[in-house]
């Protein structure tokens, strides 16, 4: 077995970490023409009305819960989470052409040009002796072009489960300054690239030949030595290319050495397993139909193809074009829908799933999730009335419905299953005026309502601006919510 070595893509030389970008404060628009224009989008849905059949478990939170202003950008996403757990090697994702491919269904030619990102995560899985042979990932790149591309790796993580970042229990909140919590590999990927950090020794350029191949990364994905056992890998990294270049993300058992030891696979036993191997196994359900109304449960699906998205930039605004969100009125709440999906939408009708434009018959339609994709939202809170009053901002993760009956519905207690874990970051001026940064790792379960993860007060007729910044990370259940309520007493300040 390939014995766990340090995260190092073949690209890779000596380069320490990228520090976090330095924090500066957060400016207000000059006018409302500066601001991102928001698409038009359903009206918020309020409080309906109050269900008869709620579960003595749950608990409802009426309140108005409103569809996310904006939308995603338009940079690529080679997006390869299809096959989940892979027990047969083969290909997972390949934009390459098909031509002279011996299995041409297994490319979705699509060249990749300027800023985009690559997002993997897959998992190996053994149950006998004979499934302990460790897989490798490789992603392979290839310039089609009369000349050299220059690719720059702007941002890179990539963990295993095990050693890296095993699931461990931890506190629903906890503020990490350092970056030095986590649990799982999505949650510590995603953290890495929320600091901008390029990790280990990817280099922050690289050059690509006329119609060469480069490796991007060459790691072990293995499964264990105790049986039945399960390991994983997330891989983040946001590139930009100065010509275009083909990608393919393939999973090949190791090959041995005369010693019969397991080693990395070279640059050629790549290119000849991207010509010669067919899709990965086996593969996951297929999705539902998205153009049939379903009555049954929906299958969404894993994503195997190029998606367009990166990040969903906004300000919450009372207006599509405005410079203020005018907190609520004492003790009660608004929320922001965070990755809805189709049949969980949170009454707000938008589903923000990336669209795909190249995937496979069996993978899903949209990246239902919407996994390594950042939110940067902008919250300019104002306080309209001519009292002081104290605001918190919290995450939560309601049951998830299509349609709300009188508002969000939480179990008391949660559910056990987790449904999202991953780092968030708070970006703002504190009420003695001095700006602040905040880390914090959440874990929250099915149905849990959060805790107030900031609080401020707000002079009468203050505006305060409020920067908040995740990452969706896999290993999570959509949807969520941003959270913002008004005190009814209004907390100490001291200024």
């Amino acid at each position: 077995m390939i014995p766990f070595l340090p995260v190092l893509p073949v690209v890779a030389q000596a380069a320490p970490i990228s520090p976090a970008p330095e924090i500066l404060p957060i400016e207000a628009p000059a006018s409302p023409t500066d601001l991102p224009k928001p698409t038009d989008l359903p009206k918020p849905s309020g409080v309906i009305e109050i269900p008869e059949d709620l579960d003595p478990k749950q608990i409802l939170q009426q309140q108005q819960v409103r569809p996310l202003p904006g939308q995603l950008d338009e940079i690529p996403v080679f997006n390869s989470n299809s096959p989940e757990v892979v027990l047969t090697e083969g290909i997972l994702l390949s934009t390459f052409s098909p031509e002279g491919k011996l299995f041409p269904q297994a490319h979705l030619n699509f060249a990749f040009k300027g800023r985009f990102d690559v997002f993997a995560h897959h998992i190996s899985r053994a149950r006998t002796p004979q499934e302990l042979r460790s897989l490798v990932m490789g992603i392979i790149m290839y310039n089609p072009g009369p000349e050299s591309v220059t690719v720059e790796v702007l941002e890179a993580a990539s963990y295993l489960t095990r050693p890296d970042a095993l699931f461990v229990n931890l506190p629903p909140a906890i503020e990490d300054p350092l970056g030095r919590v986590y649990s799982g590999p999505g949650s510590r990927t995603m953290n890495d690239i929320l600091r901008g950090r390029r990790q280990g020794n990817w280099p922050s350029t690289f050059e690509i030949p006329p119609g060469g191949y480069q490796m991007l990364m060459n790691l072990p994905l293995p499964a264990g030595l105790m049986l039945p056992t399960s390991n994983g890998r997330t891989t983040l990294i946001r590139l930009r290319s100065n010509g275009p270049v083909y990608l393919a993300s393939m999973a090949m058992y190791a090959p041995k050495n005369e010693t019969a030891e397991e080693r990395l696979p070279t640059l050629e036993e790549w290119q000849n397993f991207l010509n010669t191997a067919n899709l990965a196994g086996p593969r996951d359900l297929p999705p539902s139909p998205p153009d049939r109304k379903l009555t049954g449960p929906i299958i969404y699906g894993r994503v195997a193809g190029v998606a367009v998205g990166s990040e969903w930039k906004t300000w919450l605004t009372d207006k599509p074009i405005g410079e203020k969100l005018t907190i609520p009125q004492a003790g009660q709440a608004f929320s922001y829908a965070l990755s809805t999906v189709p049949r969980g939408t949170l009454g707000t009708n938008q589903v923000q799933s990336a669209r795909i434009l190249a995937r496979y018959a069996d993978t899903a339609y949209q990246a239902n999730g919407n996994y390594g994709i950042q939110y940067s939202l902008t919250i300019p809170l104002y306080n309209p009335t001519s009292q002081p009053q104290s605001v918190t901002l919290m995450f939560q993760t309601p049951v998830k419905e299509d349609r709300i009956r009188g508002g969000l519905r939480f179990f008391d207690p949660p559910e056990p299953q987790v449904f999202f874990r991953g780092p968030v970051r708070f970006r703002y001026r504190d009420d003695q005026g001095v700006v602040q940064t905040q880390y914090f790792h959440l874990v929250q379960q099915r149905g849990q309502q959060g805790e107030p993860l900031l609080t401020l007060t707000l002079q009468p007729g203050e505006r305060r601006l409020v920067q908040v910044d995740f990452l969706y990370p896999p290993d999570s259940t959509p949807p969520q919510v941003l959270t913002i309520r008004t005190l009814d007493q209004v907390q100490n300040v001291s200024r």
